[in-house]
């Protein structure tokens, strides 16, 4: 079997932040990359849950909302895939990106999907956690840039 896209990425020298991981027609994955991979530090199931719903819930309440088809974790729990149509600029997805973070950094009151009807495993949250996550990502976007989305190859 071919091997896919993401697993040609050299995860050795890989780093937090922002990156394209591909383009697929119209659509663009972005690799936010929130843990350094194999690092040893991962995140924790209960805060990646968090994020997913805050990040979900801020990108499909944003400006591009109608550009946003995915908002999930990744499985290696180092990181989440955003998937945006390309009528969302670079600039774009990085002020979304670091908006979201912020978001999810100074976020309180009750996370949003979080009742037994809304969410297939309610009880499994960390809103503590999650925002540490965030406020870290804050600062490692902070200065983020079109240039900067490119990944590493040596």
């Amino acid at each position: 079997m071919k091997l896919i896209q993401s697993f040609t990425v050299n995860h050795d020298i890989l780093e937090k932040g922002m990156y394209v991981s591909r383009i697929d027609g119209d659509v663009v994955t972005y690799d936010i990359r929130m843990k350094k991979p194999n690092g040893g530090d991962y995140l924790p199931v209960p805060a990646m849950h968090t994020i997913e719903h805050l990040f979900a819930t801020y990108a499909r309440n944003s400006a591009w909302s109608d550009q946003v088809l995915y908002v999930g974790p990744m499985g290696c729990r180092t990181g989440f895939y955003l998937l945006l149509r390309d009528s969302v600029s670079r600039e774009q997805a990085i002020a979304l990106v670091k908006d979201s973070m912020r978001f999810i950094a100074d976020f309180e009151g009750e996370i949003p999907g979080t009742k037994p009807i809304e969410c297939g495993n309610y009880r499994e949250h960390d809103l503590e956690g999650a925002k540490a996550v965030a406020a870290d990502m804050v600062k490692v976007l902070e200065h983020w840039e079109t240039e900067d989305l490119v990944y590493r190859t040596a």
